[in-house]
Parts: C-alpha cells; structure tokens; sequence
C-alpha cells in the first residue's frame, strides 16, 4: 500500500464533502516565463503558504525585478494571510525564484522535497565557489509523505521524480500543486532530459498521481497553450488529466510514452534562463548578499558548463 497516497486521497475526500477542509487559491500569471504562482490559505485561520513564486529577470542587463512578488505580498497582507512555508515545487530552470525575497518580507519557513540535495551535489562545481561554501540550506526539506497544516486544512507531500530527482506534489485539501510533472492535457509533460531526469520515473510519478480521487484541483506552474486555445489556464483535474492528456492518458503505457518523451526531448533546447534560474535557486547566492535591489545584477557561471556537453547530461542518474 502507498502510505502517502492513501493519506493524500482521505485528505481530498474529506475536503470534497467539507467545505471548511478547502483551501483558497489566488493564482499569479508571469507572461515573460508563461509560470504562475500561488498563495494559499486556510479562509478560517487565515494560514497560508506561498507556492513557486516568481522573480522577475531581465537578461539583456542582468537585472532582478520583484513586480510580481510585490503583488503577492500585497494579497497575503491585505487578506492577512500568516504565511507559514514558502514552498518550491522543485529546482526551477527556466525562471528565478522570488522565495526568499517574500520570507523577509512575509516570514514562514522555505521548504523544498529532500532530493534537492542530490541537484545542488550535480550542480555546485559549475558555478563560482565563493557562491558555494555548502550547498544552501532550506529551512525544511519535505519528506514523501509528510503531513503539515495550514490552520485546519490538512496538507501531504508526494515525491513525483521525472522531470528533476527533487519533484514533490504539494497537496492542500483538495488542491494539489503539482510543478511542472504534468501541464494542461492539450499539453502533456514535462521534459526529462535535465541531470536526474528520467522519462520511466516521470511516467511512474504521473500514474502515482493519477491514483488520487478524480475530483482533486490540480494547479500547474506552467502553462503553454497551443494553437487554437489563446488562454492561459492554471487548474484542471484529476479526472480530466486521466481522460485527455495527450501524453499520459489513460491507455498509454509506459513504453509508449518513454519513446515518446526520449524523442521530444531531442528537439528541446535549454530554456532561456536556464543558467541564471540554476545558479539562484540552487546556491546561496539568494541569501548570501544583499540581494533584494532591483538594481543587483547576476554574474553567471565560471566555466564551461559541463553539464551541457553531450553524454553528460544525465548526469544524476547515473
């Protein structure tokens, strides 16, 4: 039996049936990096959580923005939300994580899977050793199957590898923040040629999520519409995923979709920001310096970055 997947489905049916065991959720849209963000909070105890939150960056000169962040402050103060965790799905690579700007102004504990210290042991050799003393250290690192609160609504983590080794599901009452493991039906996955990914865990993870009740909220961190469908959306379901996605629907199997996503992810280039978003998120530059002028640029890497050389791009798997 999966422990944590039949404490995850009592906590949805419970918040199914109850209206006072859901979560409320303000979703955040950043267009320049198509990602959204959440804060999430109990309405009766006013607890809550931050969920990917966004930093902006500008590349041309280097430059760090907090447009967004500020408008997530603004929300949980305004409702007077208590942030109690600052969670990040995984180690993000194609945007920069406002985490740590929002805790020094909103407080609550950053929080991340476990397995992120298996991406910062890949990663630290490429960037500047000043910036890497010791991998950085997150406040909490969640557990498969850790139980947490907000107020009175119940949360559980859930380890979804694939797409990095890092990949949780956070799941709030009924709702389950789910990173970038699957995006809207029209489509599909995520990607899994990143160092840990693997295309057969990410199928594995995707059916594990899969066993939740068909009623669960899912909320994406991406969206990427295709053409014909010009807008952007954050939530689906459960349900809706198992019926239509078009790459883990019910009835693909796990070789179907192993060679499907081995051959796509041939074709993907690096996301843009995909050296700045590692090199913040992943060490402690964020928290090492004065970090919170917009006026602050970011020095990139020192070196060629090996990780990028063909045969070694898999590199935590092996």
């Amino acid at each position: 039996m999966d422990v944590a997947i039949e404490a995850a489905r009592r906590q949805i049916e419970s918040a199914v049936h109850h209206h006072d065991k859901r979560p409320y959720v303000r979703a955040f849209h950043d267009a320049t990096t198509n990602a959204f963000s959440y804060v999430v909070h109990d309405p009766v105890s006013r607890k809550g959580a931050v969920i990917d939150p966004v930093m902006g960056f500008d590349p041309a000169s280097g430059r760090i923005s907090y447009t967004m962040a500020d408008r997530m402050a603004a929300y949980a103060s305004a409702v007077g939300i208590d942030i109690q965790y600052l969670i990040e799905t995984h180690a993000h690579a194609d945007h920069l994580s406002a985490a740590a700007y929002l805790q020094d102004k909103l407080g609550g504990k950053l929080a991340i899977g476990r397995d992120i210290v298996r991406v910062q042991r890949h990663f630290r050799r490429y960037f500047r050793q000043d910036e890497l003393e010791r991998p950085f250290e997150f406040d909490h690192l969640f557990e498969d199957g850790e139980r947490f609160s907000l107020g009175e609504i119940e949360g559980t983590i859930l380890h979804l590898p694939g797409h990095t080794p890092a990949d949780i599901a956070v799941v709030i009452g009924n709702a389950a923040f789910v990173g970038d493991t699957i995006f809207m039906p029209d489509v599909g996955t995520a990607r899994t040629d990143f160092p840990g990914g693997d295309a057969v865990q990410l199928h594995k993870s995707v059916r594990r999520l899969f066993s939740l009740p068909d009623e669960t909220r899912i909320f994406l961190c991406h969206d990427y519409p295709p053409p014909g469908r010009d807008e952007y959306v954050c939530q689906t379901t459960i349900g809706a995923q198992r019926a239509a996605n078009i790459h883990v629907r019910d009835g693909i199997g796990e070789e179907e979709f192993v060679s499907m996503r081995t051959n796509r992810d041939r074709t993907l280039a690096l996301p843009a920001l995909f050296i700045p978003s590692l090199q913040v998120n992943l060490t402690l530059l964020w928290q090492k310096c004065d970090f919170w002028d917009s006026q602050k640029e970011i020095s990139l890497i020192h070196g060629e970055p090996a990780f990028m050389e063909a045969g070694d791009v898999r590199g935590l798997a092996q």
